[in-house]
């Protein structure tokens, strides 16, 4: 396993990190489809991770209504690991109660949802806490004078955002250089071989302002197990079923897939795992976040950091699953290529 520094910070991260939002919510519409992972089989997975050299865990206040926040916490305490030697990461600002301010990013929310997250996890420390999605009613210097204050009493160590656009991460960190609040260090974001969107904006501001990027559903949903044709029709089980989200065109999932399965056979992997090595192998990853139900899929979904893809393999994969261009940028594609060769 491999360490890369999260964003400008001296703190160390697994290039793989254990996603649960799996974990608990076995009684509650939605999650259990998700996982509802009972505390056993979370203590298994922490452990199987934390053996395996994993020493990132990402989760969320909102995830199975705080089961999963609380599960976590049991884990770490029933395997017996060191708190020091774990960086927790959870996030806030979806609605946890109905009531008006029991959501977003304000500063009464945010004081009070750290709290209740270090209840869940039992830990006198978060060491990663992000704002899960952008708050429009919340002017941005509120938020990050909050988290501020949060970093200075010591409750957490270090602060991002998750589902951020990437001017608004931009606009966060000018705010937090004039005013010398603690910056943004990371942004989780979705990213996968057929859903590149934020290499347009995200991907670029991270490596230039030195913004972490951890990736979450970086198999889609199961889709890029590669257990499905194109029809769907696999046997498989998975959230999405082998079907394809609307927002994607079929065809071209399928020609990637389709791309990687001689690359899989060539490495002797699964096409699962070449999905996850082409994200180790992108500019601009710190993690890549995977959940797992058993040792058997965590194992499979680790491996793919032995997988060292050639440039011909990444060339060919970079051409089937390129973004299509904009008409805009393609207009002026010559100039900024000429000059980007002086960068």
């Amino acid at each position: 396993m491999q360490y890369r520094r999260l964003g400008k910070s001296g703190l160390l991260v697994s290039e793989l990190s254990i996603g649960t939002n799996m974990f608990g919510g076995g009684d509650l519409p939605g999650w259990k489809a998700l996982g509802g992972l009972e505390q056993p089989e979370c203590n298994a997975i922490i452990k199987h991770a934390f053996d395996k050299g994993i020493n990132f865990i990402d989760t969320a206040d909102t995830y199975a209504a705080g089961q999963s926040e609380q599960r976590v916490g049991q884990a770490i305490r029933d395997v017996g690991l060191n708190r020091n030697d774990v960086v927790i990461m959870t996030k806030t600002a979806g609605r946890m109660r109905p009531t008006p301010n029991a959501i977003g990013a304000s500063r009464g929310y945010l004081m009070s949802a750290v709290d209740d997250s270090l209840k869940r996890l039992n830990t006198d420390h978060i060491d990663v806490y992000l704002i899960h999605h952008f708050d429009a009613a919340t002017p941005l210097e509120e938020s990050l004078r909050a988290l501020d204050d949060i970093v200075r009493s010591g409750k957490v160590r270090y602060v991002g955002c998750s589902n951020f656009a990437g001017w608004q991460v931009a606009k966060a960190l000018g705010i937090s250089e004039r005013k010398n609040y603690a910056r943004f260090d990371a942004i989780e974001a979705q990213w996968s071989i057929i859903t590149r969107d934020i290499e347009r904006e995200v991907v670029p501001m991270g490596i230039d302002l030195g913004v972490g990027i951890l990736v979450w559903a970086p198999l889609v949903s199961g889709l890029l197990t590669g257990k499905y044709d194109r029809e769907g029709k696999s046997g498989a089980t998975g959230r999405l079923g082998g079907k394809v989200p609307a927002t994607l065109n079929a065809d071209k999932v399928f020609d990637v897939i389709d791309a990687m399965r001689p690359i899989a056979k060539a490495h002797d992997a699964t096409v699962g795992q070449i999905a996850i090595a082409w994200l180790l192998h992108q500019k601009g990853t710190t993690s890549v976040i995977f959940g797992s139900r058993n040792a058997a899929q965590f194992d499979e979904n680790c491996a793919a950091t032995d997988i060292k893809l050639t440039a011909d393999e990444l060339a060919t994969l970079d051409k089937v699953s390129a973004l299509p261009p904009e008409y805009g940028m393609a207009m002026v594609q010559g100039t900024r290529t000429d000059r980007a060769r002086y960068a």
